[in-house]
């Protein structure tokens, strides 16, 4: 079995168990996102050297507390505020031109703000409005992966000006437009034939993936070129480790988060 095809099948099994686990009940996307967080929790402990077991601990009831039915609105607000500080905080260590190792607080820090709380927050997003809408996180998913595919394809048949060349050499301007590109027209036909809602919010929401996608996939670039690996893990034949599927959605959350927070106060 060559590569391409190891990769499209792994790939179309990650696909499918998203959209089958969101789509099916509250309670499978909690649990399978439940477990992505577990599984990164584990390969951003071995990026950074941290021995993963209190992590795993805290990663753990840090999600069973805050999904518990009676959580306060203001704990989320209290959440949303740490996530944004350290976002804030992870673009500072991304623009940094010394590759100088984490100390042990700010290995904690990334741990909690970068990882645990953007994972949490994600899964708060489809309960927005009080009840489940799983069609807002496929939406959103179908958004990541459409600006993630078109700035490949657009990047390698058009790709002259490098982004961030010492993190990831591959990426170009081309390729960034082409996806912001695409993931807003994708946003326009989400908004009318899928969700029925706003298109203006959707090209507002692509807009914000696309840009913060590309920001959390340089983070993560920049949490392996200290470690000097290719990807995070292993568990996905030819797409590497989960960390490497969920950095985009990991830096988009509070963001996306936030947005709707704004739209829901505004109006």
């Amino acid at each position: 079995m060559t590569t391409t095809v190891t990769r499209a099948l792994s790939g179309a099994v990650y696909v499918l168990l998203l959209v089958g686990a969101t789509l099916y009940s509250p309670y499978s996307f909690l649990l399978l996102f439940g477990l992505l967080l577990l599984f990164s929790v584990g390969e951003f402990c071995k990026l950074v050297g941290l021995k993963p077991i209190f992590p795993l601990v805290l990663a753990t009831l840090g999600y069973i507390l805050f999904n518990l039915d009676n959580t306060v609105k203001t704990n989320e607000i209290l959440l949303l505020i740490a996530a944004l500080l350290v976002s804030i905080r992870s673009l500072v260590f991304l623009f940094e031109k010394k590759n100088r190792f984490l100390d042990k607080q700010a290995k904690y820090v990334f741990l909690i703000g970068y990882l645990i709380i953007p994972i949490i927050i994600f899964t708060k997003i489809p309960f927005i409005s009080n009840s489940y809408h799983p069609e807002i996180i496929i939406a959103i998913l179908i958004l990541i992966w459409t600006n993630d595919t078109f700035a490949y394809l657009v990047g390698i048949s058009m790709g002259k000006t490098k982004l961030f060349e010492r993190i990831s050499p591959k990426k170009t301007i081309e390729g960034f437009s082409g996806g912001l590109v695409f993931a807003m027209i994708a946003g326009v036909l989400l908004a009318q034939f899928y969700l029925q809602e706003s298109i203006i919010r959707w090209i507002i929401i692509a807009l914000l993936v696309t840009t913060f996608g590309t920001l959390g996939d340089l983070i993560e670039s920049k949490f392996k070129r200290l470690a000097g690996v290719k990807d995070s893990g292993n568990i996905m034949p030819g797409h590497g480790g989960f960390l490497d599927r969920l950095d985009s959605i990991i830096f988009v959350a509070p963001f996306v988060y936030l947005f709707y927070q704004i739209i829901y106060y505004v109006s």
